[in-house]
């Protein structure tokens, strides 16, 4: 009697990557990345922005974990982003900087 052949030895299904999730990556990096730029107001809002939406429209994809993930850094980033300009502005505002004096 002949035996069957057992399956190519290859990693498992679950160990294919999924098609997509782009998107939730990107927004995990930008993330990242707004939480060292928040130090400058005009790196930072755009960075944690695009990060933000970019993590919102990602949710309902095949990485909803990168992408509540990177949604979670980007608002911290933001936050953090928004008490520095306002600091910064408020500072300014009152004459309490001397840069350039």
């Amino acid at each position: 009697m002949i035996q069957p052949s057992a399956p190519f030895p290859g990693p498992p299904e679950s160990a294919i990557p999924t098609p997509g999730g782009g998107k939730a990556i990107a927004s995990l990096c930008l993330g990242l990345f707004g939480l060292i730029a928040w130090f400058l107001p005009i790196i930072g809002f755009p960075t944690t922005i695009t990060g933000l939406v970019l993590g919102i429209k990602s949710l309902g994809g095949p990485r909803k974990g990168m992408a509540t993930a990177g949604v979670v850094l980007c608002i911290i980033g933001l936050v953090a982003t928004t008490a520095n300009a306002a600091l910064g502005a408020y500072l300014g505002a009152t004459g309490q900087l001397n840069y350039f004096k």
